[in-house]
């Protein structure tokens, strides 16, 4: 592994401060970006316009180095999905989900996800850390590099893959700043979207420093169904949450709004009563919501929802008065829909081992003649 700064983790602000750092001007660092997002040019021998001892200087103390592709798979659908390399002995997942001249890029912030929700196949897999602001920002590059072929780039990005965004802000925050920097990616900040679980105190310091788009993976109207689904209600319960999210819709302004991601799970939260507790849940906030069929996966216990009940739900929703979608699901033969992401983690947590005896406990045996 490099000890060298990777400056695909550096945000503006942190370039500037580098080359200041070394004796020179602060748009040293917006040239460098311009360099390296703009022009593909990774090689800081070929930055003419550095000064030579910069240019020495970051040779020998600093790289761009993106994760190592380990495998890629491509969906009948067109979604791509790519297994990346982030630490020894870790992989992680990324979609891409191109339609109709969108492409949207999910990424992942974390190895694998502490948060353990009860129906995402992610929070099996346990937990072993944190990405990089550099892994996170590197997973953009990539998929870029892919669409370059085609002449077209990523035109949105949502942090929805592996990991809970908002438990490693310091990463978070700077990768999310280069995605809409117009000397790097220069993506709308209606076009970036952080989704978290609902950790409230993350979302109260990203009020404070960005505003960028806002997701929230809500799934149940009650406290006590969500504390199934999403243990860290647990912590910080649905009132708690309801008043952080009014409180950063009003930070974006009155032209946006929130997204309220409600996974739709069989018999558990697609009820007629859920989507009416729902509404009057959300009736205060300015929000959209979008549904999501569950995704199946090896013993998750839940079924995805019968579609009568799936569009009952968003007329309910509708007639309340919200901009409801119901999410196509996309990429699921190649395990890449929502909730799907596994990636293979290293887990400190255990949490794997024991999700995989259950498992095994739920097969009959099979009898060898």
């Amino acid at each position: 592994m490099t000890t060298q700064r990777n400056l695909y983790g550096l945000d503006r602000g942190q370039l500037e401060l580098l080359f200041q750092e070394m004796g020179l001007q602060a748009f040293r660092g917006r040239q460098i970006m311009k360099w390296v997002y703009h022009q593909g040019i990774v090689d800081f021998a070929a930055m003419t316009d550095l000064p030579l001892k910069a240019r020495q200087w970051l040779e020998e103390h600093c790289c761009l180095e993106l994760p190592k592709i380990h495998e890629r798979f491509l969906s009948k659908d067109g979604t791509v999905k790519w297994l990346l390399h982030v630490a020894e002995g870790d992989l992680v997942e990324m979609v891409l989900i191109p339609d109709k001249g969108r492409n949207t890029l999910c990424v992942s912030s974390q190895v694998g996800c502490i948060l353990d929700c009860s129906f995402c196949s992610t929070g099996k897999q346990g937990f072993n850390g944190n990405l990089t602001s550099a892994e996170i920002v590197g997973q953009m590059a990539i998929a870029n590099a892919y669409l370059a072929e085609k002449s077209e780039t990523v035109t949105n990005v949502v942090l929805m893959g592996m990991g809970e965004p908002l438990l490693y802000f310091d990463a978070v925050l700077p990768a999310t700043n280069v995605m809409m920097d117009d000397h790097a990616f220069g993506l709308s900040k209606r076009r970036v979207t952080v989704s978290t679980a609902g950790v409230v105190p993350g979302i109260k310091k990203l009020q404070e420093h960005t505003d960028v788009s806002l997701a929230i993976s809500l799934h149940a109207p009650s406290d006590e169904l969500r504390n199934e689904l999403v243990p860290i209600n647990k912590k910080y319960p649905i009132a708690e949450l309801m008043e952080t999210c009014r409180d950063y819709v009003e930070h974006l302004g009155p032209a946006r709004k929130l997204v309220i991601e409600y996974t739709l799970m069989r018999g558990v939260n697609d009820q007629a009563n859920h989507a009416k507790a729902l509404a009057k849940l959300l009736q205060s906030l300015r929000c959209k919501v979008n549904l999501i069929p569950f995704n199946p996966f090896p013993g998750s216990g839940y079924e995805r929802p019968r579609d009568e009940d799936i569009y009952a739900f968003q007329t309910t929703l509708m007639q309340a008065g919200f901009i409801t979608m119901v999410r196509t699901t996309r990429g699921d033969d190649i395990n890449a829909a929502c909730g799907q992401l596994v990636g293979m983690v290293e887990d400190r947590t255990r949490r794997q081992s024991r999700y995989r005896e259950r498992l095994a406990q739920q097969i009959p045996a099979v009898e060898v003649i």
